[in-house]
């Protein structure tokens, strides 16, 4: 196993850093980061890089209570320094976001009238439609705007996808998991209840809580549908705009749910990224590359690793004719283009990356793409003739 040292051990010699107070292992993840940014004039002689990472992914999961397996992962596209700064933002609540919903109200009004209730807010100043609140003397999930259905509580990065996705009146869109709702009610507001909105979700049980979000938010051009998204195509194909927000593994959001730090192993990230490009080519198959106005298939993940994201969306550019295209959303950095042995394709750039430790919001993974034909290709150049081919290819990949 390449995670194993020379010697079996870290720096420690095999130390129980449970008897050791939270202290001094925060000191020595210090100084083990401060030795790997400058290694060879700060190493200790006679050891390893390895020995030092070794230690560090110890450390790092003892004090801040991870599996290994997580940190582990994080260091394979996080420099030391930058893996540090993701966990410890992980440590804080992200600030508390809401987005108005401009089929009651304008973000202006809205405001105004929260402010009348001695809430103290702050308009975001890359959205039209979001406020931070900073203080509130009543609960924000309570207040009448609330309960009429002006705003809804959601963070600031899952607008992200819904502005990507830039909706047009009258189209045909597809949500295709959209429990509990905040993206559907956003897309129906910026449609403003024009057109139809096919709004799935695979889990009956969240079901309720999307369709009473859309009936607070007053949407009327929506259909809710509990289905397997993967049989999706089945049902519809002409669609002008597909929203995959896919399930994952959550490791965006940490913050808000610390089971995942110990509940997610590798197990679940080959599952979930199998799910993923079984969704992605669902998505892409219920487009109408004919739109007039869309042909868009926006892919989303509250999720921080290339598994999940990249290599996810870069399986659906070999698979299908379809293209990336800018998100067009002023939040971000770049996604990756490479990955530990893996060479993506170069327009991988256009995707958004969102983090915690840099724009203060949660983890999120956003890419938008074209639809070009309805091609389906088993390989780079070869057009697939069966599905039992395509499920066999899959199987290969992962």
């Amino acid at each position: 196993d390449e995670d194993e040292d020379e010697d079996g051990e870290g720096l420690e010699g095999g130390l129980d850093i449970s008897t050791e107070n939270a202290a001094d292992i925060y000191g020595r993840i210090q100084s083990i980061v401060a030795v790997l940014s400058d290694f060879n004039e700060k190493r200790q002689e006679g050891k390893s890089r390895q020995q030092y990472i070794n230690q560090l992914i110890r450390d790092v999961s003892n004090y801040f209570n991870y599996d290994p397996f997580i940190i582990k992962h994080f260091l394979t596209f996080f420099s030391v320094p930058e893996m540090l700064e993701y966990v410890e933002a992980q440590e804080k609540a992200r600030p508390l976001v809401i987005r108005a919903n401009t089929l009651k109200a304008t973000r202006k009004d809205l405001a105004s009238s929260l402010i009348a209730r001695a809430v103290n807010l702050d308009p975001i100043k890359w959205s039209k439609v979001g406020l931070q609140i900073y203080e509130s003397q009543v609960p924000i999930g309570a207040t009448p705007e609330y309960l009429t259905g002006q705003y809804m509580i959601q963070s600031a990065s899952s607008f992200c996808p819904v502005m990507a996705l830039s909706p047009v009146e009258n189209e045909k869109i597809l949500d295709m998991c959209a429990c509990p709702g905040g993206k559907t009610t956003y897309i129906a507001a910026l449609m403003k209840n024009t057109g139809t909105i096919f709004a799935n979700d695979a889990n009956k049980l969240r079901i309720p809580a999307l369709i009473a979000n859309l009936h607070r938010m007053g949407v009327k051009n929506c259909i809710v549908s509990n289905m397997d998204g993967k049989k999706f195509p089945s049902l519809v194909k002409n669609l002008d705009r597909v929203l995959l927000d896919a399930p994952c593994t959550g490791l965006g959001v940490i913050s808000r749910d610390s089971s995942i730090k110990t509940s997610k192993s590798e197990q679940d990230l080959v599952k979930t990224s199998h799910l993923q490009r079984e969704l992605i080519l669902a998505a892409i198959d219920c487009v109408d590359h004919n739109s007039k106005t869309g042909g868009i298939i926006v892919y989303s993940t509250c999720s921080v690793s290339p598994e999940e994201n990249e290599r996810v969306v870069d399986y659906a550019l070999k698979k299908r004719n379809v293209k990336l295209v800018e998100c067009e959303i002023d939040v971000g950095v770049a996604g990756f283009t490479r990955y530990r042995t893996h060479q993506f394709d170069p327009s991988l750039k256009l995707t958004r990356r969102i983090y915690p430790h840099v724009h203060n919001m949660d983890g999120f993974f956003v890419a938008k793409l074209k639809k070009l034909g309805n091609e389906v290709y088993a390989g780079p150049n070869n057009i697939a003739t069966t599905k039992e081919n395509e499920k066999e290819k899959l199987q290969e990949n992962l």
